[in-house]
Parts: C-alpha cells; sequence; structure tokens
C-alpha cells in the first residue's frame, strides 16, 4: 500500500511539471547586417510579446542571423536540437526563411516567417506544411503597383531588384500583374544587397527610356538604385516595394526618394485609414505599445510583422494547449494544426484567415498604396 501511495505521488508531482512546463519560442532575425533596419524593430518588439499566454509561461530565445543565410540556418538548428523550442519566429528576410524551411520540416517543428516570398508558403512544397508567415504576399503588393501604374499611364517599366531570392521572386510576381495590365518590362537589372554602386545597371535601365522603373529591395539597401537614377537624370515615376516601409529608408534616401509610390501593409498609414478600416485598431494598438518602450516616431511596419506573429501565438496555443503539453512532439504538431485554422484575427497588417492551402490568409484588405511626401508617408490616392 505505501508502494503505491509514492507512486501515485510521483505520477502526480510528475504531471504538475508538465503542467507548469515554459512554452519556449526559437527567434532568429536579422538584428545586425543589411538588413538591420528591418531586423531591429522586429527584435524590439519581440520584447513586447506576451510572457504568458493560456496560463502558461513563454519564454522566448532570441538569436540575431547577421542577415547572413548559413548563420539562420546554424540558429534555427540549434534552437530546436539544443533548446527544445516549441516553435519558431523568423527569420527577417527571404533567403534566410526559404533555407529554414528543411530545417523547421525535419525538425517538425511550426515556424512563423517575418519574410515576404509566397514560396517560403508554398502550399505545392510538403515542406512549408510546417511555415507560416505574417508579411503580405509579394503577388499582393505586385498587383497594387500594377494597378497603381495602369492608373497612372504607365507603360514600360524598368526593373532592378536583389540578386537574391527576394529579387528574382519579385521579378517573377511583378511579369505576371504587369502582363494582365498591358505594362511591358522594358529592362530588368540585378544588384546585390551590399554594393555601393549601381552606375552600371541604371545607365542600362536609363537607355530604353522606361516610364516607371521598379525597385525589388527591401531596407536602406533599396535606396541606392534611385539615388542612382536621380544623380544620372532618371525623370520618369519610382515605385519601390513594401521591404522598404521604414523611417530608416526614408533617412538614407532623403530628397532622392520623395514621390516614391510603394505598397505597404495599412499599418504604414495607420493614423490615415478611415476609422472603418478592420486593421486601424489592431494597428494603433501596436504602435502606442511600441512608441511607448521606444519613442514617439520610432515604429517600422517590419516590427508588425512580428506583433502579428504573437497575435497568432496568443490565438493558436490555447487550443495546442487542449491537447498536449508544451516541450513535446504532440505539442508542437497541435500548435501547427491551430495556427493552420486561425480565422478572423486583426492583425496590425491584416487579417489572417489562414487554411490548409494557404498559411498567411491575407486578402486586400492588407495592403494600401502609399507614397512619399515631404519625408513622410501618406496615403496615395
Amino acid at each position: 500500500m505505501q508502494v503505491k501511495k509514492i507512486a501515485v505521488a510521483v505520477i502526480g508531482a510528475v504531471a504538475a511539471f508538465a503542467a507548469q512546463a515554459d512554452i519556449n519560442v526559437g527567434v532568429t532575425l536579422s538584428a545586425t547586417g543589411p538588413a538591420a533596419s528591418l531586423g531591429i524593430p522586429e527584435k524590439n518588439t519581440i520584447a513586447l510579446l506576451p510572457t504568458s499566454i493560456g496560463g502558461q509561461k513563454v519564454h522566448y530565445i532570441v538569436l540575431d542571423d547577421a542577415s547572413d543565410t548559413t548563420t539562420a540556418v546554424k540558429n534555427v538548428r540549434k534552437l530546436i536540437s539544443e533548446d527544445k523550442v516549441d516553435i519558431i519566429i523568423g527569420s527577417t528576410i527571404t533567403p534566410n526563411s526559404l533555407a529554414m524551411v528543411d530545417v523547421v520540416s525535419e525538425g517538425e517543428t511550426p515556424n512563423i516567417s517575418l519574410a515576404a516570398s509566397a514560396k517560403i508558403i508554398d502550399p505545392a512544397n510538403p515542406k512549408t506544411k510546417w511555415v507560416f508567415k505574417t508579411p503580405q504576399n509579394d503577388g499582393l503588393m505586385a498587383a497594387a503597383i500594377a494597378d497603381h501604374m495602369t492608373a497612372a499611364g504607365v507603360k514600360t517599366v524598368g526593373f532592378i531588384g536583389f540578386n537574391d531570392a527576394y529579387g528574382e521572386g519579385w521579378y517573377q510576381v511583378f511579369v505576371q500583374a504587369a502582363e494582365k495590365k498591358g505594362i511591358k518590362i522594358a529592362a530588368s537589372e540585378r544588384y546585390n544587397r551590399a554594393d555601393t554602386s549601381v552606375t552600371g545597371q541604371v545607365l542600362k535601365l536609363m537607355s530604353v527610356k522606361p516610364d516607371a522603373v521598379l525597385v525589388a529591395g527591401s531596407g536602406t539597401p533599396a535606396a541606392l538604385p534611385q539615388a542612382t537614377l536621380k544623380e544620372k537624370g532618371y525623370t520618369g515615376k519610382y515605385y519601390q516595394t513594401h521591404g522598404v516601409a521604414n523611417n530608416d529608408f526614408l533617412r538614407v534616401g532623403g530628397k532622392n526618394v520623395e514621390g516614391t509610390f510603394l505598397p505597404a501593409g495599412p499599418m504604414l498609414v495607420a493614423s490615415q485609414l478611415p476609422d472603418s478600416n478592420p486593421v486601424k485598431k489592431s494597428a494603433n494598438e501596436y504602435i502606442a505599445k511600441y512608441e511607448a518602450a521606444h519613442g514617439k516616431g520610432s515604429v517600422a511596419t517590419f516590427g508588425g510583422h512580428a506583433w502579428d506573429a504573437g497575435l497568432l501565438l496568443q490565438a493558436a496555443v490555447p487550443v495546442a494547449l487542449k491537447k498536449a503539453q508544451p516541450g513535446s512532439k504532440e505539442f508542437r504538431a497541435a500548435l501547427r494544426d491551430a495556427l493552420e485554422a486561425t480565422k478572423n484575427v486583426a492583425g496590425a497588417h491584416g487579417i489572417f484567415n489562414m487554411s490548409a492551402g494557404d498559411h498567411l490568409g491575407f486578402d486586400n484588405r492588407a495592403r494600401v498604396m502609399v507614397q512619399v511626401e515631404n519625408g513622410a508617408w501618406k496615403l496615395a490616392k
């Protein structure tokens, strides 16, 4: 009888310990390197995410991948194998996130990417079963640019983008969007994120005299082609992607980026949105919390993607806890399933309605067209 009592006590103690296990969230971000202007606000935002969800403590393990693909993969392997995390948030940029897909799939660990390319969650790739993301797909934004160009009478476009997965992905989706509108891609050029000169590429673009130029870059390195175009006297229309929607781009670009058009998440101009916009409330809540911690005007849309990852966690964790305990393979699987079933979660950038075939779940409410006017972002007419 005494042995039986001891066994019951031990079992009870183990159960109590399991119930108190922390949820471990692994995070890898580009807080240094060429993409630092994106990764720093994301890192700052992780510090604002809740430390308790569904009655369970949440612990965030944050690593810097230095905007480097190899380091991002190394970080994820460590987080999964050594830190035994339940979920991964990151990375900041498309090349890193694409490289991480194999690792999270192998480790059967859900991943919420903060990068844009739709390839990260391509349903045709079975490995992306474990991957979700919060930024708008490039295709959604490319369509907005093509619509705006059509309304502005643009017939020909010069394209210059990063010489990596981000630039190539944008080229592919923009070609599709442009073709639907009868817009011709007159020239296409590439450059590296760390380049200090793009004079050769710019001269080639200008030689075909396009009505507009689209720069497919992200962060501050996206200002270089536009500055060079201005210097060489290009007077056509300028477009950028949502990868530049932060104040660092405005600071580095200065007068060279005045008048630029780009698609962005509604959060970028939240105060200018009508009250009927379903994203306005959520976006303003994030902006208020971030600026309370870092000062007025410090917020960046990229941090909003990390905030939205936190909102997805808050929606999915209570559901997963009904099926399994943190730290187990079963909990990771339940968390993946709960993320995939996310419905009507209002984020800082859009409304999430996910499914097995769509691990983002955004619609047109997740985008607006904006213009740089007097060194600030303005909702485009």
